[in-house]
């Protein structure tokens, strides 16, 4: 479990003081900034577009985990390299030509993800996984910070597991959503490799403390 990597999820960060968060993680036990994109389209919600990424990564020291929730991603795929993305991660739902979008999101540079929201199977994935660096399993409904945990995540994240083990693939697993200290570890005994966690880190009281104690859990 010693390589299970944790990433603050900067849509539950405080905007007026962005920088600050941003050192925040830099000097935390955290391995990777988890940014949401949201279009207003494809999840009733609008997060932050390029300027504001654009700033994140002038000032992180951390790889960048692009999360896009919009309609037609393709358009952007080089854009977001642009901007210093490190993994880049597509919704399934929203992506009719899934194979050819992870070829390019790779062609960019970049690590090539897939999301799933909680009603999609992760069978639909056999055909593509060894083209997927990770999956992201929506671990409540896209679109808002501060949801609870859908339990049904620990099945999906053990089937998903089984999946790629079978197929021989080195795709790792990421849960978004409702992440705690409460979940993590049966998550990653599950076969969970990467945990987003939002409002649990920036919600608390000390949220350097709170990283450190994920990372412990999950040791």
């Amino acid at each position: 479990m010693s390589n299970t990597l944790i990433a603050p999820s900067v849509l539950a960060a405080d905007f007026a003081n962005l920088q600050r968060d941003i050192e925040m993680i830099n000097n935390s036990d955290a391995d990777w900034f988890h940014i949401d994109v949201m279009d207003g389209v494809f999840v009733p919600n609008i997060s932050f577009g390029m300027p504001v990424i654009k700033a994140i990564a002038k000032h992180a020291k951390k790889p960048l985990d692009v999360h896009l929730m919009i309609v037609d991603p393709d358009r952007y795929i080089k854009t977001f390299a642009e901007l210093g993305s490190n993994v880049l991660t597509v919704h399934y739902e929203a992506c009719p030509h899934l194979h050819r979008t992870l070829q390019a999101i790779k062609a960019e540079g970049m690590q090539a993800g897939v999301a799933l929201n909680p009603h999609t199977n992760v069978s639909l994935l056999e055909d593509t996984i060894q083209d997927i660096d990770l999956v992201c399993l929506m671990s409540v409904n896209p679109g808002f910070g501060g949801q609870s945990y859908i339990e049904n995540t620990y099945n999906k994240v053990a089937q998903l597991k089984a999946m790629i083990k079978a197929k021989g693939a080195s795709t790792r697993i990421e849960i978004d959503g409702g992440v705690t200290n409460k979940n993590a570890k049966q998550l990653v005994d599950a076969g969970a490799d990467v945990l987003v966690a939002g409002s649990y880190v920036f919600g608390s009281e000390n949220p350097t403390e709170t990283v450190k104690g994920l990372k412990e859990l999950v040791k």
